[in-house]
């Protein structure tokens, strides 16, 4: 599934993304450097880098790394984030279309935009500037869904108010999706527990920083946000609630040639 307008959902929502999102674990740069055998010496293509959340965990580990982002404002709020890594450089590209060069870098990296590429192009782009045995590692916070507590109440309210939540959710990647992207099961992959607090404003943001909710100024706005904070009054433990998330990692390769069609 696509969306003719990915490269542009997050347009306004920019601020509200980087405050109230959640980073990844440093247990992915374990798994990858058990697996993959990452080290500094690698140089690292970040692709829909988007605030720089993925960058960043490879820039800490000293790596180079190229963040590719179509999105202006998402893009410019990623230089200023990163403003103080001398080894990252951003790049006006997409995943299908990066403009680095051919087997120039040794891992491609994807969080949380993998759902928004077109799988075939992507899949083209990033064979071409892998360099041989090169990886590919698509990292993805997959908030916990439950039929009880905080979690069923918040995934009720976006599918009460959500412009095209349903639809967004179903495009979350799945088994199948990166078994068809690698064209192979030979990936692996990897669960990490990871977790946010939030008071009511913080969540507020968090709902916010979503593409799939109301702006302010739309007809459901309001009410959505009256029924947050009715959910917060719910589920709040001092002041606080608490949104768990699975961080999954897929790691692979592709097969020599698959840089053709």
């Amino acid at each position: 599934m696509t969306f003719s307008d990915a490269k542009n959902r997050f347009s306004n929502r920019v601020a509200d993304y980087l405050r109230y999102r959640p980073h990844y674990p440093e247990g992915v740069l374990d798994f990858l450097r058990s697996q993959s055998q990452l080290s500094a010496a690698h140089t690292v293509a970040d692709i829909g880098s988007g605030t720089g959340f993925l960058s960043e965990l490879f820039l800490k580990n000293g790596n180079p790394v190229f963040g590719v982002e179509p999105n202006q404002e998402m893009r410019a709020a990623g230089e200023e984030y990163l403003a103080a890594y001398s080894r990252f450089s951003s790049i006006n590209g997409s995943a299908e279309g990066t403009t680095l060069a051919a087997t120039s870098v040794d891992f491609v990296t994807v969080g949380q935009a993998f759902h928004w590429f077109k799988p075939e192009p992507t899949r083209r782009e990033f064979a071409r500037i892998l360099r041989p045995d090169g990886w590919v590692a698509i990292v993805w916070n997959d908030r916990t869904l439950s039929t009880t507590g905080f979690a069923a109440s918040y995934e009720e309210l976006l599918v009460r108010f959500g412009t095209d939540y349903s639809r967004v959710r179903d495009s979350y990647p799945q088994a199948k999706d990166i078994r068809a992207f690698f064209r192979h099961e030979k990936f692996l992959t990897h669960e990490l527990p990871n977790f946010q607090h939030f008071d009511l404003e913080s969540l507020r943001g968090r709902l916010r920083s979503s593409s799939y909710v109301p702006t302010e100024g739309e007809p459901n706005f309001a009410p959505m946000m009256v029924a947050l904070d009715t959910l917060f009054a719910a589920h709040q433990q001092d002041g606080r609630v608490l949104m768990e998330f699975s961080t999954w990692v897929h790691l692979g390769q592709f097969a020599a040639g698959s840089n053709l069609s």
